[in-house]
């Protein structure tokens, strides 16, 4: 078949890459001038089935009320005149309750588990050079309570096969050597051995660049104006470019694809939450980061890629609003110089900010939706680096007409084959 997919992050392009391995033609359009440009660019780089939890959590009502008058939250809520996001927030605070925390909780981690399978193969396969670490995650904490706390708390994913060692602070400071200078005291830390880290954008172009070579079509600085239908089927997308046509189509535009669904009747339960990045180059700084770190109290994640060191943090839920300002970027810097004082060149940061596209209950939407040939692979959230390889290959088994991997854990999936 001849297939489109709309949208060149890293689902877009994992998604394109298993229906090559499938032997389909595919066309891939996106609107900026090569893949991986957006969230793909600036996201923290963690593959990291470890850090699974469902942000819809029973205690994510109270930080969004606090944010409304505290700018150092880690989750903020931003009020708009946009009636789509009150009404996400009403269903994202009813998957709020501990029953469906934990069970949000659950079926993401399977679905990590088995994206990272994916990705394990597909980099054997194809020998992608990303900045690739598989040295594990730490999650860090400074008060011995809260330590206590987050042993107890990975326990839902211990038990549902999660590698989770509690370290002391020894233990920390010979895992990472890098830590050594800080001024924090640090009290331990949880630590996933298989959780790894990775530049996206780096995987996303080098994977696209694989695709082109086995023939899919790029049609980059191509913006998509309409998903056109005819009865019960996409008969074609129009674009700036022209109009392109396929046999079936899959919608992969993160957080703009309910913007486009929404003109055909699709509604699609994704909204855009707001992240910050500062990517530090390391210039002649003598103790980087030798292992991706979360500060789990201040919830700001740390990544070496290379010569870099990637530094994310926030989420605000305000609109599709991507604009930033310095004194964003205070809290994360703060936290990255007092845990590695010298762990990069800080004046020279380059700042980003982006749009996640997160669901109500954090999982991703996929499958086939409204239209015969109209798939939908999106809504990935704060892991679709870590879930995007999973679900590119479900969709390609769903479009194949093949039982996709977790039909039976996610919801609605069988059903969407």
């Amino acid at each position: 078949m001849r297939i489109v997919v709309m949208g060149g992050g890293v689902v877009g392009v994992t998604t394109a890459y298993e229906l090559l391995k499938d032997g389909h033609d595919v066309v891939l359009v996106e609107r900026r001038a090569d893949v991986g440009l957006d969230t793909s660019w600036g996201n923290a780089g963690m593959v990291a089935p470890g850090h699974s939890f469902a942000w819809s959590s029973p205690r994510a009502p109270w930080i969004l009320l606090k944010s409304l008058f505290a700018r150092n939250q880690a989750l903020r809520f931003r009020p708009t005149a946009d009636l789509r996001q009150w009404s996400w927030s009403l269903q994202f605070l009813a998957q709020c309750t501990e029953e469906r925390a934990a069970r949000n909780t659950l079926r993401k981690h399977k679905l990590a588990v088995y994206s990272q399978k994916v990705l394990g193969e597909t980099v054997a396969a194809e020998r992608i050079d990303y900045d690739r670490n598989q040295r594990g995650i730490l999650y860090l904490y400074q008060d011995p309570a809260l330590l206590e706390a987050g042993i107890r708390h990975m326990k839902i994913l211990a038990d549902d096969g999660q590698e989770v060692r509690a370290l002391d602070r020894a233990q920390v400071l010979a895992l990472d050597p890098a830590l050594a200078g800080t001024s924090r005291k640090i009290a331990g830390g949880v630590y996933c051995p298989t959780d790894e880290t990775g530049d996206c954008n780096k995987f996303t172009q080098a994977l696209a660049r694989v695709c082109q070579s086995r023939g899919m079509e790029l049609r980059a600085g191509t913006t998509i104006r309409a998903i056109e239908t005819d009865g019960t089927r996409v008969s074609g997308i129009a674009t700036d470019k022209g109009r392109i046509t396929a046999d079936a189509y899959v919608l992969a535009l993160g957080a703009y694809a309910p913007l486009l669904a929404g003109r055909i009747g699709l509604r699609l339960p994704i909204y855009p939450v707001k992240g910050y990045s500062l990517t530090v180059p390391i210039g002649n700084r003598t103790a980087p980061p030798t292992i991706a770190s979360v500060d789990e109290e201040r919830l700001v994640a740390i990544t070496r890629m290379g010569n870099r060191v990637r530094v994310t943090s926030t989420a605000e839920f305000g609109g599709y609003d991507a604009s930033h300002r310095p004194s964003d970027f205070d809290n994360m810097r703060s936290v990255v110089r007092e845990l590695y004082p010298e762990g990069g060149d800080y004046d020279r940061a380059e700042m980003w900010a982006g749009l996640r596209p997160m669901t109500p209950d954090n999982l991703p939407v996929l499958g086939r939706r409204r239209h015969a040939n109209l798939f939908v692979n999106a809504g990935h959230g704060h892991v679709g680096w870590t879930m995007s390889h999973g679900t590119g290959r479900i969709t390609a088994d769903l479009i194949a007409g093949r039982r996709p991997a977790l039909a039976g854990d996610l919801p609605g999936l069988a059903e969407a084959a």
